[in-house]
């Protein structure tokens, strides 16, 4: 049984559709992405799964439990953790409290300072600034803290909206070794990203979205190589 599967689902803002029949799955222990352009309905998406928006159609199961019709707040509780775009810290608040307040349900409340420590370990960085105003950091720096505070859920699945958007080429690179060393550790990865090179090449299966529809999917290897996508993502 896949770990994520997601079923023809449909999803509108108001009277405007955005999604068109989605569906894909996700596997334990792997790293999927989703590309696409712009607007192609990527956020979307993963908003869908996170229960921020519910779909008009179509099904979303999770480790055997079907969670389309759940809010927010117990989609997090199955094991779900979304890293927006943009990073969406609390800016006056230090780095530490913003990544405790990551976890406040269930299980994740109790293993709190077990948890603490690993973010702290796998973010050197953060350790240094924990009592540091979050919205005083750097681009790089808020992006870990925004990944460290999901992590600090104790998520079976992490969902990353573009965590390289804004950083420099090193930190891209960085960021990168950062959720393959997440993923290594047990954690099953839905990545978001517009650099689709890096995401191709760390990620083992691919889905791309085009105007809310998936048009291609496939080993992430193939895609890296299919004409279609190096014609439209990576300027072939």
């Amino acid at each position: 049984m896949a770990l994520l599967e997601v079923r023809g689902i449909d999803v509108f803002y108001g009277e405007v559709q955005a999604l068109w029949g989605v569906s894909f799955t996700v596997e334990r222990g792997e790293i999927v992405t989703l590309i696409g352009s712009n607007g192609a309905g990527k956020t979307t998406t993963i908003k869908t799964v996170s229960g921020i928006l519910t779909p008009a159609s179509g099904t979303i199961e999770f480790d055997g439990q079907r969670i389309d019709r759940l809010p927010a707040h117990k989609v997090v509780g199955y094991g779900i953790a979304q890293i927006p775009e943009g990073r969406r810290l609390w800016p006056e608040m230090s780095v530490q409290e913003n990544l405790e307040l990551g976890a406040y349900a269930g299980e994740a409340r109790g293993k709190r300072n077990e948890t603490l420590k690993r973010v702290y370990e796998l973010f050197p960085r953060l350790y240094e600034r924990r009592g540091q105003a979050a919205g005083t950091m750097s681009g790089g720096e808020q992006q870990m803290c925004a990944i460290g505070r999901g992590l600090m859920s104790l998520p079976k699945l992490l969902m990353l909206d573009e965590p390289s958007l804004g950083l420099s080429p090193i930190l891209v690179a960085e960021m990168f070794n950062i959720v393959r060393e997440i993923n290594s550790n047990g954690v099953t990865v839905l990545l978001v990203e517009q650099n689709v090179r890096h995401a191709l090449e760390l990620a083992s299966r691919a889905y791309v979205l085009e105007t809310g529809r998936l048009v291609l999917s496939g080993a992430a290897h193939e895609l890296l190589n299919n004409p279609q996508v190096q014609s439209a993502y990576l300027g072939f």
